[in-house]
């Protein structure tokens, strides 16, 4: 797997997605930046790095090499440490010492081997017990997993305390890289949303997906049923099996050759799972990234709602809509328009308010873009985007997603549904 032209800050955001919780953010963001400066010329290795991490040992891949200082210590943001530990620390394991490592068979530039080099992939190594503790890998690590826990901001705590008490998870199993199949709940976040709307019984589908080659719309919307919580999207042509929409048997008379070679590498796809009452998770099961555009993955990266395009790697796991936040910022928006297209009213009729009454918004330009805010915009907040092997965006040649050869544009329907209970609640702003 390449990365392409995916810049530097691109690559220490997926890194950094995947960081324990151990140490403060602004240090493992620096601690990423320095290996990425010492990477500059060795793609290959980044690559591997990149791989590793964000598959979460499922492709531990090759040595990724620093230079070996003289005293074998590396400074980092003005704190000394073995590398090997410190990434492994970052990536794996927080409350890592560093004599309870030891390399895999096939790492060639272990620490222990005293090379002119140190590998700091955190895969080419294992935790065993400390000496005097008796304990081994088995009993004191959870299982590598390839989800970004930093967008799981409500259970990164919860799922990786300094010290776990015993018997708070499961024995990690020896040799296995993936997560199970259903990864548990996080305790923090509950199953029912008692700040929504009561209705008289959901939707009959909790997902409509419709498939798109560049900007024109191929084949049919596919919905799934609510009795079914998960979906998945390939590039086959046999849907039999479950709740599964094949990309692979739909045809389109009109299809560009870009069309052609990048459904060729859709592959196994994308798994969609609904959890809960409305929140979504997306596992990337092709061997070639996805690029997400989500305004849940906005917020937990720090970016403007609809600023970014986030690239997942194969075999990552993660969160890309989270109920209660859209309907959050669906009723602010809302509350938002409504007030600025009431003080819009009032200016035309003479007896502008001052900004404090529509909620700070200046009462020149801020109140017409607030009051034009309009119902496709509310719906934009329900609805995931990702397409399939290509990007777009500033890293990109493509500008949009309607200019990428094969995506699929998600609509949730519980979402929606509350966009609709949430519109029938506002005043008339002509009343």
């Amino acid at each position: 797997m390449s990365l392409g032209s995916e810049s530097g800050p691109g690559i220490v955001h997926s890194l950094l997605c995947h960081r324990q919780g151990g140490d403060s953010e602004a240090f493992a963001r620096r601690a990423i930046q320095s290996l990425l400066r010492k990477l500059k010329e060795k793609r290959d290795e980044l690559d591997a790095l990149v791989a590793a991490v964000t598959s979460g040992g499922a492709q531990p891949g090759q040595c990724v090499t620093v230079q070996r200082t003289l005293d074998g210590r590396l400074q980092v943001a003005g704190r000394k440490g073995f590398p090997h530990v410190i990434y492994a620390r970052l990536w794996r394991w927080p409350d890592l010492h560093k004599n309870e490592l030891k390399p895999v068979q096939f790492c060639q530039f272990a620490f222990d081997l005293k090379c002119d080099s140190v590998c700091v992939n955190p895969y080419h190594y294992e935790r065993v017990g400390t000496p005097d503790s008796g304990l081994s890998i088995q009993s004191t690590v959870p299982p590598p997993r390839p989800v970004k826990e930093e967008f799981v901001h409500d259970c990164v705590q919860m799922e990786l305390p300094a010290r776990r008490e015993p018997g708070a998870e499961p024995p990690a199993r020896p040799h296995r890289a993936l997560p199970p199949r259903r990864p548990p709940e996080p305790p923090r976040v509950p199953r029912t949303y008692s700040a929504f709307p009561m209705v008289p019984q959901g939707p009959e589908f909790w997902c409509s997906i419709a498939y798109f080659e560049q900007d024109v719309q191929v084949g049919e919307i596919f919905k799934v049923p609510s009795s079914c919580p998960s979906v998945v999207v390939d590039g086959y042509v046999d849907p039999s099996g479950g709740a599964r929409f094949c990309l692979g048997q739909l045809s389109n008379v009109q299809r560009c050759a870009a069309s052609e070679r990048a459904r060729l590498h859709i592959g196994k796809g994308v798994q969609l799972e609904r959890r809960g009452e409305g929140d979504v998770w997306m596992r990337c099961r092709s061997d070639h990234a996805v690029f997400v555009q989500s305004f849940y993955l906005d917020r937990e990266a720090g970016r403007a709602p609809g600023d970014a395009v986030h690239k997942v790697y194969p075999g990552a796991h993660i969160k890309v809509f989270d109920l209660r936040q859209c309907h959050r910022q669906m009723q602010q928006q809302a509350a938002t328009a409504q007030a600025a297209a009431t003080a819009q009213a009032a200016a035309v009729a003479g007896s502008l308010p001052g900004p404090g009454s529509v909620g700070g918004i200046a009462p020149a330009i801020g109140l017409s873009v607030a009051a034009g805010l309009g119902v496709d915009d509310l719906r934009r907040l329900c609805l995931v985007r990702l397409s399939f092997v290509k990007g777009w965006g500033p890293d990109y040649p493509r500008a949009s997603i309607t200019c990428t050869p094969c995506w699929i544009e998600v609509h949730l329907h519980r979402a929606l549904q509350l966009l609709d209970h949430v519109l029938h609640a506002l005043p008339d702003a002509h009343a």
